[in-house]
């Protein structure tokens, strides 16, 4: 896509549907000339070299990327009309394009029916699914993985409900008996399972939970904001393919959250979350005397807790889906190209000397610590540190991140390493750009250097 062309495009596409509204005269207290512009421009584009390169391959920390072209495009040009999805009134063609982005989202889950929305964040789409939890078995907690993302902790005090993180087994995978030991409390309503932790991409046994939680009378929610468009990999041949249970079993779950500003190529802004059972839309009903007003049709506000929605992120997820549709060949060609590089890195690092794997990916991320002597969780802490900064320097940079491990986690994995500390830092790479694929032979040399250097 040539983006400077479909960028003009967009400006007269936009122009010729106001001037069909008439000309007015806009207001001289809204006007810049372009020499004042191009002065602070200047400024501001310089400003943004501020930036770590986001788009290269060479960057593999963070879960970080520019957006598609078409979602930018998408995005940009219906800015120019700036819509809000509150109501049908604010944005009436946006709103239909997010029912219909939405609706392809329960698809690939594989739910029948479905209520759901977007959302600015999957802090905020876990919140909605959390608050409908709380409505629904009221006075009882949600229980979780210990490695789950924080926001389960923090939604849960903002809810008044009591947090149970759950330990995990030696994967990072939420362990079922701890699990069961939470449920016979009595004290649980909901179960939050992940399918992609932040830190490892662990995948919680979803298929093994269901039936558990089944019997302890408990909601099983699941939170795929990372991990979720997985699924289109599930049972796939070729090394990328994943073990079809845990994502088959999803569409059994009553609530999901998925980031499609992660692995969706949308940019940030755009979460969403989805019930099983539309009937929980109960719980949302609300009167406002101005918003509902030309339509008798649902509007999304009326099924959300954020009120003033940016139309924009519907129109992107909408046209890039048009394109790269949520199906294995669609979308799942490019999070296969991200899992076969993280198998890829993962082999090298187990035949290096100089690195080792703290665990293989399950999916796109890959954490591995620098082979220290002696080999104690003191000596990888300091090594992951200089490493990690040493990388961003120099004429060849490589950015990674660091994720700490406790020592019990890491007597687990790695028993051998003398444990003289609470903890370690270690590497991890997150490798969600596909063109990481043709890139991880570079990245793997380069710290294997670094961490001969440490």
């Amino acid at each position: 896509m040539d983006l400077q062309h479909w960028l003009g495009r967009a400006t007269h596409a936009i122009q010729d549907w106001a001037d069909t509204f008439g000309p007015y005269r806009p207001h001289p207290s809204l006007q810049v000339d372009d020499d004042r512009f191009g002065a602070v421009f200047e400024e501001f584009t310089a400003r943004l070299a501020d930036n770590y390169p986001f788009f290269h391959p060479r960057y593999a920390g963070q879960m970080l990327k520019p957006p598609h072209p078409a979602a930018v495009v998408g995005h940009l040009t219906t800015m120019l009309i700036n819509p809000n999805n509150h109501a049908l009134d604010g944005g009436p063609a946006t709103a239909a394009m997010e029912r219909e982005a939405v609706a392809r989202l329960a698809t690939m889950f594989g739910y029948d029916t479905h209520l759901g929305h977007l959302t600015t964040s999957g802090t905020i789409a876990n919140l909605e699914a959390l608050f409908v939890a709380r409505e629904l078995h009221p006075g009882r907690g949600v229980a979780h993985s210990a490695d789950a993302h924080y926001t389960h902790g923090r939604m849960c005090h903002v809810l008044g409900l009591t947090s149970h993180p759950v330990r995990t087994d030696d994967r990072g995978r939420m362990d079922l008996g701890a699990l069961e030991d939470v449920l016979r409390t009595g004290e649980v309503g909901t179960v939050v399972l992940t399918t992609g932790t932040t830190g490892l991409g662990a995948v919680d046994p979803v298929h093994e939970v269901l039936p558990l939680a089944e019997r302890h009378g408990v909601r099983v929610h699941v939170d795929a904001a990372y991990g979720g468009f997985f699924t289109l990999l599930a049972g796939a041949e070729g090394p990328e393919g994943l073990p079809p249970e845990p994502w088959r079993a999803i569409a059994r779950a009553d609530s999901i959250v998925v980031d499609p500003h992660k692995h969706g190529l949308q940019p940030y802004g755009c979460g969403a979350v989805l019930f099983r059972d539309p009937e929980v839309g109960r719980f949302y009903l609300h009167d406002s005397p101005y918003t509902y007003f030309t339509s008798t049709e649902l509007h999304l506000g009326e099924i959300s807790l954020e009120c003033s929605r940016a139309g924009a992120a519907a129109a992107a997820l909408w046209l890039t889906f048009q394109l790269l549709p949520p199906t294995p060949d669609g979308l799942g060609r490019v999070l296969a190209a991200g899992r076969r590089a993280a198998l890829r890195w993962a082999d090298l690092i187990e035949a290096s000397d100089a690195l080792e794997l703290y665990q293989r990916p399950e999916l796109d991320i890959v954490t591995y610590f620098p082979a220290v002597a002696p080999a104690t969780l003191t000596g990888i802490d300091a090594a992951s540190a200089r490493i990690l900064a040493d990388g961003m320097t120099g004429p060849d940079p490589v950015f990674v991140s660091t994720l700490r491990a406790d020592r019990d986690s890491f007597a687990a994995r790695h028993p051998g390493i003398v444990a003289d500390a609470d903890g370690a830092r270690i590497l991890r790479s997150v490798l969600m750009k596909p063109e990481s694929e043709d890139h991880v032979e570079h990245l793997h040399n380069r710290l294997e250097r670094l961490a001969g250097r440490a």
